[in-house]
């Protein structure tokens, strides 16, 4: 029987591979994307709140005239939201 010598390989570092700036940059712009399609899923809600504040809004007698009033303020909050966010975004894509 012979006996196996195991040796140790040191094995390509693969994180030098890549600069520490260019993996800070890279980082960062992952994050600012995210960031981006998190802040587009807010804009997305606050459309579905809209139309459904709307719905309850024009929903007649069959909802107290209270829970009217909130849909009606909530349409005009949620719209006025939603054009700031679309705003904001426009304007942080040209960076």
């Amino acid at each position: 029987m012979t006996v196996a010598t195991l040796s140790i390989v040191p094995q390509a570092n693969t994180e030098s591979a890549e600069s520490l700036s260019a993996r800070v940059k890279r980082l960062q712009t992952e994050a600012s994307d995210i960031a981006r399609e998190h802040v587009m899923a807010l804009e997305e809600a606050l459309a579905g709140v809209s139309q459904l504040a709307a719905e309850i809004a024009d929903g007649g007698e069959a909802y107290p005239v209270g829970a009217r009033q909130i849909a009606r303020q909530l349409i005009a909050d949620t719209d006025s939201r939603a054009q700031t966010l679309s705003v904001i975004l426009s304007r942080s894509a040209g960076r």
